[in-house]
């Protein structure tokens, strides 16, 4: 892989960390308070900080590295996560992702906004309430720090070293330097990552003078050492004018594979009430290393302890010997003694380690999207072939029972199969779209100067990827448009006795074999009044026209539409409203308004699962074939005289089970035929549609019961109303798959353009 590769693995894994950080900082503003919460966070902006190092992005290395600060106090309970803090931080998420774009994109951001960021940060981490933006970037002149070393593109201070090291031990130390306590214990993991305990101390010992103590008590006997085992550890007393952040950088890559607590002394005392350890200087030295030079050590321990276990004698020897490097020749002996049984045992160990590790997590790979739809467009025509065969033996066999008519029903159950397998492929949660557009709401509550609160709900919901990446720009102009004209002022909510911060509500949800998200808010409602005024002034409607309330809560949806008095940077331009729904029908969607005046609005959008495949009723239309949904049917029936019921010059309705249901004759709908036919001549479909309650489409005949795959009809022609999409049948032929919430919006007075009307197209 060259670095361009790796660098884009980098940016897809930051993208997985911005996510991470977004929501678990979302949980904590909730009231999470759960330790592995923050630390999931605070993991997060270090993982992102770590690997734009490692590629020299110095203005994402530098933000990450103030933001993981404060957020280590978070982690250390020096700083109480209130909503104030978390205010700043959720900004600063926001910020570590436009920088990261940035970086990725060549692009630029705000300066001024992350110098603001800065200063609060550093305000928050050193106990001081964070300044406004305003305030930060006015104090950005005042003096600033000294410039940190100079470091490598790993983003750490290269420093030069031998094996004959003495960690830096014999240098004059500074009078009055600060003195810190560090206690350090690795855990196996630390060793199993290559990471050397010895180096960790040598590059610490760089920041100052530094006294170590070993801890060996933990140190079992040789018949129960584990050889993956880590049983050391040390506490370190070292004086440093570098400061904690310094000290922590140290361990940065394996802290998370380490007990490390770095803790202040105090002039003249120590960092706690417990018994004070004593600190003895631990020279490093490549002799001690080697198994002869460890013989005057071996007697010692023989002398001090025969007939003792070795590790029992090195024990024994390390709490009588007064020269601290035996006491290390005793640890490397152990050590050798530790990695033979390893290597001994490493076989069974990968083994097993392997098993469990298949076992507990799910493998993912990851592949290029231009690939997944290269494969699903061959199933797609695999679909359309194997129905072809199917219907082309089917007319040649008569007695429909050979093994070939056996075999193509074994392919064509291998075919679904097949076909489900990669379209599950594509199915992806919500949960990125939604994460999207807690930013959204944040920013335009800054603006209006309104207090918002978001609440999603099912972001585990999964849908086509092709849906959700069409998803974000009808959503986001619905929660500009919730939070600028739905939500009142704090103080207006205050006067009606409501809450002062608002609440939007964006959930997903699986129904009928479509994708329900609703957006709702607990706002003013819809002005029914001032949209008919507005609509009116704007000559989009007669100033006679009799609109019922859905028409005009629907008005909404017209192009050139805005009740805002006047435009500003979030709305007033009367683009908006109108290309959310453009954009959901070309889904193959629809949306519907709920609103209660006084108590908010609820927009539904009901959206295809996928946009590839369709389990479709292919139908016969006054010689047109027709593929109708199978999620919109309820039922079919075979319609009766005595079940038919006229009302008006051109209006039916159908007695089912007691009840009356509109007749719709689709043919007559679609301009196929110029007169209604009987009904009783045909097969009613009760199909259940969007804010239209059932109907009863009138057909007439059924063919069978397939499925298809999806054509776009506009892509290759144009739009034609009704009509949602084509497709291709066995016979090679080219079916429309009706648009069943077009034919009943129009069998209630939606009338269909005659011009575009299929008849019109020939």
């Amino acid at each position: 892989m060259d670095m361009n590769e790796i660098k884009e693995i980098f940016f897809q894994e930051c993208e997985e960390q911005l996510a991470e950080l977004e929501s678990g900082l979302l949980k904590m503003n909730d009231g999470d308070r759960d330790p592995e919460t923050v630390n999931a966070v605070f993991r997060a902006v270090h993982s992102i900080k770590g690997g734009a190092g490692a590629f020299g992005l110095d203005d994402l290395v530098s933000f990450a590295h103030v933001f993981e600060t404060t957020l280590d106090c978070v982690r250390s309970n020096k700083l109480e996560p209130t909503q104030d803090v978390l205010k700043v931080m959720l900004k600063a998420a926001d910020v570590l992702a436009d920088l990261t774009n940035a970086a990725r994109d060549g692009g630029s951001v705000d300066q001024a906004r992350s110098r603001g960021l800065v200063k609060e940060l550093e305000a928050l981490a050193n106990g001081l309430p964070a300044p406004s933006a305003a305030v930060a970037v006015a104090v950005e002149a005042a003096p600033k720090a000294a410039a940190p070393a100079p470091t490598d593109e790993s983003g750490f201070q290269p420093i030069p070293f031998s094996f004959d090291d003495d960690f830096g031990l014999d240098e004059e130390p500074a009078a009055g330097m600060p003195e810190y306590e560090v206690s350090f214990k690795p855990r196996s993991d630390l060793y199993a990552k290559g990471n050397d305990a010895t180096l960790l101390l040598r590059d610490l010992a760089r920041l100052g003078e530094m006294s170590v103590h070993c801890d060996v008590d933990a140190l079992p006997g040789l018949t129960e050492l584990d050889p993956e085992g880590a049983y050391f550890s040390w506490t370190i007393s070292i004086k440093t004018d570098k400061g904690e952040d310094a000290i922590r950088t140290i361990f940065e890559f394996a802290e998370w594979d380490c007990e490390l607590d770095v803790r202040p002394v105090a002039a003249g005392g120590s960092s706690s009430d417990d018994e004070e350890l004593p600190m003895v200087p631990v020279p490093f030295d490549l002799s001690i290393l080697d198994e002869e030079s460890s013989e005057p050590a071996a007697a010692a321990i023989e002398e001090a302890s025969p007939g003792k276990s070795d590790t029992a004698a090195a024990v024994a020897a390390a709490e009588t010997a007064s020269n601290v490097t035996q006491l290390a020749a005793v640890a490397a002996r152990v050590e050798k003694k530790e990695a033979a049984l390893a290597a001994s045992a490493a076989a069974s160990a990968a083994a097993a380690q392997n098993n469990a590790a298949a076992a507990g997590v799910g493998q993912t790979i990851r592949v290029d999207l231009d690939r997944v739809d290269r494969l699903i467009n061959l199933v797609g025509e695999l679909v359309i072939n194997q129905a072809m065969l199917s219907q082309s033996v089917v007319e040649n066999d008569n007695n429909g029972a050979s093994s070939i008519n056996m075999g193509l029903e074994e392919l064509q159950q291998l075919t679904r199969e097949i076909q489900d397998s990669v379209m599950a492929i594509r199915a992806q949660p919500v949960k990125p779209v939604f994460q999207r557009m807690s930013r959204i709401v944040r920013e335009i509550a800054d603006m209006t100067g309104k207090s918002i609160r978001l609440i999603t709900e099912g972001e585990n919901t999964e849908v086509d990827k092709t849906v959700i990446d069409k998803l974000a720009e009808p959503l986001t102009h619905m929660i500009r448009n919730a939070v600028d004209h739905g939500i009142e002022s704090p103080e207006k909510r205050a006067t009606l006795g409501k809450n002062p911060e608002g609440t939007v509500r964006l959930t997903a949800k699986h129904r009928s074999g479509r994708i329900l998200i609703e957006l709702a808010d607990d706002g003013a409602g819809i002005n029914r009044e001032r949209v008919r005024q507005k609509a009116i002034d704007n000559d989009l409607i007669a100033a006679d026209a009799n609109l019922s309330d859905e028409e005009i809560d629907n008005l909404i949806f017209l192009p050139g539409f805005s009740t805002a008095d006047k435009i500003s940077d979030i709305s007033g331009r009367g683009v908006g409203m109108d290309v959310v729904k453009r954009s959901i029908q070309a889904l193959g969607g629809r949306i519907n308004i709920s609103s209660k005046p006084g108590q908010g609005s609820v927009f539904t959008m009901s959206l295809p699962l996928t946009l590839a495949v369709l389990d479709g009723m292919v139908v016969t239309v006054a010689g047109q074939t027709l593929v109708v949904p199978l999620t919109a049917i309820v039922e079919t029936l075979q319609p009766e005289a005595s079940a038919i019921h006229s009302f008006g010059a051109n209006h039916r309705l159908i007695s089912i089970r007691n009840s009356f249901c509109p007749l719709v004759d689709v043919g007559r709908i679609l301009n196929f035929r110029a007169t209604q036919a009987n009904p009783v001549e045909g097969v009613a479909l009760l199909v259940e549609s969007e804010g239209g309650g059932q109907r009863a489409l009138m057909v007439d005949a059924i063919q069978g019961q397939r499925q298809v795959v999806i054509k776009s009809l506009e892509a290759n022609y144009t739009h034609v109303p009704g009509i949602a999409a084509a497709t291709i049948l066995g016979d090679g032929r080219v079916a429309l798959i009706l648009d069943v919430d077009a034919v009943v919006g129009a069998s209630r007075g939606q009338s269909l353009k005659a011009e575009m009307s299929y008849a019109a197209v020939g």
